[in-house]
């Protein structure tokens, strides 16, 4: 708690406990991180479930519902008229959770042919503005993917025309987020671009939420450093580090949100002499299902070098035999054992092997994510995605 002086304190305090609401007590303060997360259309009740049953711990929630048309219109992808959702939105009012419908599209060059055009700018913010009036949402959270350097300008017109349209409503900005360039590029090019304008996202923007998760191979330094075993992080605490470094030297950190993945994912990896050498993306999976194919393949899930959860096993379909006899490091993690067969194999006879990967988020790399976010003193973290798959000890550090 921040406060001034001893008699600053004792008067908040006994404010607190005689005069605040109860309601309020269960909320977050000033002092403490803003919770919230993305419900996803795709899973239909699930979402609305799973956010309902915690609503305790949340102080927004961002129900991924509207896709943009190439004509700038709305459409509702998660049926937010329907009884379900409207249920949810009033006992989310009741419990002073805020809700903040997504507009979402990875489609950049549509998005450009929108906001590049005055005329159909206008009638798009018209359409969001609309939306969160008629709905009577708190606001509205901005997720554009996708979009090249060019639209950069045209964007920053979109939101600065957005915003003032809204009025008091929120404008929440969901943002990629940025490698540090030197640990992006092997050799830093002299110019660099982005599609965001970090001094018009800061000013206004009134939450910037930052989707720090699929890292892949995004920074070659890591990529190098945690060598010797598969390394394709959901999203590695160092690289989460580097990322929150960067966008804390040009943003306000009362507005940075935190994303903090909830999934995982299924890779195939090329194993090479030396070398874990290519990565083929099978699938998004939860982490139920993570454990069901580790189980399955009789492997034991392990904490890797990014603090997350991973294991390898040999395809049922594949023609290569890794002998337990092939030598590998005596440290090596249970869950890693087939890579490193993998590569002793490749090295023993020169022919590369494919292993799967799983890797995934579970309840203690998710906790690295949110103590990092307090470290930093951000405003908040955001899950993605709240469904009912997430890791359920999670909401044991959210409360």
């Amino acid at each position: 708690m921040h406060t001034s002086n001893m008699r600053a304190f004792a008067v908040g305090f006994l404010f607190i406990l005689f005069i605040a609401p109860w309601s309020a007590l269960a909320k977050t303060t000033t002092d403490e991180l803003e919770v919230s997360g993305w419900i996803p259309y795709w899973q239909g009740s699930m979402g609305i479930k799973d956010a309902k049953k915690h609503l305790s711990s949340l102080d927004a929630v961002y129900p991924f519902a509207f896709t943009v048309t190439i004509a700038g219109e709305l459409r509702d992808q998660a049926g937010l008229d329907h009884s379900d959702w409207r249920n949810f939105t009033k006992a989310a009012k009741k419990k002073d959770v805020l809700v903040i419908p997504t507009v979402m599209s990875g489609d950049g060059m549509a998005i450009y042919g929108i906001i590049a055009n005055p005329v159909l700018r206008k009638m798009h913010v018209e359409h969001i503005v609309d939306m969160v009036k008629e709905g009577d949402f708190d606001g509205v959270d901005i997720d554009y993917e996708g979009r090249k350097a060019d639209s950069k300008e045209y964007f920053s017109a979109f939101l600065t025309e957005l915003k003032a349209a809204l009025g008091d409503k929120i404008l929440s900005c969901t943002v990629e987020p940025r490698t540090p360039p030197d640990s992006l590029y092997k050799t830093v090019p002299a110019t660099l671009s982005y599609s965001y304008d970090y001094a018009v996202i800061g000013e206004v923007c009134d939450r910037i939420q930052i989707m720090a998760y699929d890292q892949q191979r995004a920074d070659l330094k890591l990529n190098t450093s945690k060598n010797g075993a598969p390394y394709i992080p959901v999203a590695d605490v160092d690289w989460v580090r580097k990322v929150v470094e960067l966008a804390t030297e040009s943003l306000p950190k009362d507005k940075i949100v935190l994303g903090v993945p909830t999934y995982g994912v299924e890779w195939a990896v090329t194993v090479y002499p030396d070398w874990f050498k290519s990565y083929s993306r099978i699938g998004a999976r939860n982490m139920d299902d993570m454990r069901a194919i580790a189980r399955k393949n009789k492997v034991t899930p392990t904490r890797n070098k990014a603090g997350e959860m991973s294991f390898t096993y040999l395809p049922k379909d594949s023609s290569i035999k890794l002998s337990s006899s092939l030598r590998i490091p005596s440290d090596t993690p249970k869950g890693n054992i087939t890579a490193a067969r993998a590569l002793a194999y490749a090295n023993k006879t020169g022919n590369p092997v494919t292993v799967n990967v799983g890797w995934y988020s579970d309840a203690r790399a998710i906790k690295d994510k949110i103590d990092l976010a307090k470290e930093f003193g951000i405003r908040g973290v955001a899950l993605f995605k709240i469904d009912g798959e997430e890791d359920p000890k999670v909401w044991n550090y959210l409360r």
